[in-house]
């Protein structure tokens, strides 16, 4: 005689399958080549630029973008160089310098970079900006966006995002929650390969890779200079691990990294 828990436990397995099945036939195989991977995303690169467009509009309903021309042309060209060299060449990128004091730089999905401008004033060269930049670019380059809101959101959140008009009050509540869950920012894994990519593209693209190391330390002094606030959302919360990033870089560029690296990576793990 079968339990009816049990009965029900089969069921809920059949049901799991029956969704799993459904959903894994929308999934778009594609081979990315900044992980060396093939990919299954629900969503292709039209449906991404959408939901990256909808992103961006709540971006610049939030933040001022700086009014000085001078300074986004500098930032756009710069990114721009580091865009025709990067691994992927199906979107349109665009840079802004936003009007803020917080020493922050993210991606949205779809080529969306943004920069504050107390992140510039930090930088000492074209090359360090092209290292923030290229390390954005990164993200965008590998999805990273896309999987964690992939997973975070689920797909009925994202179609909503991806394709509702902005009328739909669910599509206001879910760009909150997306772009909530992008400033969250991302695992070890993921900034080590944005790294990785940012020491690639400056490269390629004629800027000196050191220029990655030279920002992520001076990302370090800030980080023992001023205490962190729990839920500020600035540069060192959202890219956190700077001592191990520093040693993974260096071995990126050098092919070593120095005993001190090494000991701050085992103490880490």
């Amino acid at each position: 005689m079968r339990l009816r828990g049990n009965a029900g436990n089969d069921n809920l397995v059949i049901i799991c399958v029956i969704i799993n099945l459904i959903l894994c036939s929308g999934c778009q195989a594609q081979y990315n080549l900044a992980t060396n991977e093939e990919e299954h995303l629900f969503f292709g690169t039209v449906k991404e630029v959408k939901l990256g467009r909808s992103l961006a509009q709540k971006v610049e309903e939030r933040y001022k973008p700086c009014k000085d021309a001078k300074l986004q042309g500098r930032v756009g060209k710069i990114g721009q160089r580091l865009a025709a060299v990067c691994d992927r060449a199906d979107i349109t990128y665009s840079f802004t310098v936003l009007e803020e004091e917080e020493v922050n730089a993210f991606a949205l999905p779809g080529g969306y970079v943004y920069v504050n401008k107390g992140l510039i004033e930090k930088t000492g060269s074209d090359d360090e900006i092209a290292g923030v930049l290229g390390h954005e670019l990164g993200h965008i380059v590998a999805r990273h966006s896309m999987k964690r809101l992939q997973a975070a959101l689920g797909y009925n959140l994202l179609s909503i995002l991806a394709l509702a008009a902005t009328k739909d009050v669910r599509f206001k509540r879910g760009t909150d929650l997306a772009f909530g869950q992008i400033m969250l920012g991302y695992s070890r894994e993921d900034e080590f390969l944005a790294d990785k990519l940012a020491v690639k593209y400056t490269k390629k693209a004629g800027y000196q890779p050191q220029a990655v190391l030279s920002f992520l330390k001076k990302l370090r002094q800030i980080e023992k200079e001023r205490p962190l606030k729990p839920l500020a959302p600035d540069y060192i919360r959202t890219h956190p691990y700077v001592p191990e990033r520093i040693a993974a870089v260096k071995q990126e560029i050098y092919g070593k990294m120095d005993f001190s690296d090494y000991i701050n990576r085992q103490q880490k793990e």
